[in-house]
């Protein structure tokens, strides 16, 4: 939808990322509503690698982050991307998946090599993401555990997200 704006996140977005993200996430069952609280707990800790808003008529409708992932066999320039929240009105109208896109084009450009998320296997497939038994993610079922290669080779590990994810 080329009515959005999509641009890096600015401390004056701050609060409004956070009610987004609220209100986003109230009514999803499989949520603890802890999602603008992990936002909040990487942008204290400087572990927002990448954090965009879309942005229609000067008001924020959307929000991804992206933060660093640990594998345990060491390989480096891997991300979580998540929490993705887009204002329950403006949901069904291509804001999150212009987010999902951006987000993942901005971390090929910063040399990237790969990504991972917690979330529905059949919304993620769309942007190449696959469970794959070489990255795991502990007390997970692995169909919604899912990664994307931007660069070099799979490695095999189990990722653990940043401890803001503890928040």
């Amino acid at each position: 939808m080329s009515d959005f704006y999509l641009r890096g996140e600015t401390p004056e977005d701050i609060p409004a990322i956070h009610t987004l993200t609220a209100a986003a996430f109230a009514n999803v069952s499989h949520s603890d509503q802890r999602e603008p609280f992990i936002v909040d707990a990487l942008r204290e800790a400087e572990a927002l690698s990448l954090s965009l808003v879309a942005e229609l008529d000067g008001k924020l409708v959307g929000h991804i982050a992206f933060s660093p992932v640990t594998l345990s066999c060491g390989a480096s320039h891997w991300f979580g991307l998540g929490p993705v929240s887009v204002l329950p009105q403006w949901q069904g109208h291509g804001v999150g998946s212009q987010l999902v896109l951006a987000g993942l084009d901005a971390l090929k450009k910063q040399g990237a090599h790969g990504c991972v998320v917690l979330g529905d296997p059949g919304w993620y497939v769309r942007f190449g993401f696959v469970s794959t038994p070489l990255l795991r993610l502990a007390g997970v079922p692995a169909e919604y555990f899912q990664a994307l290669l931007l660069n070099g080779s799979w490695p095999d590990a189990e990722v653990h997200y940043h401890p803001a994810f503890q928040v």
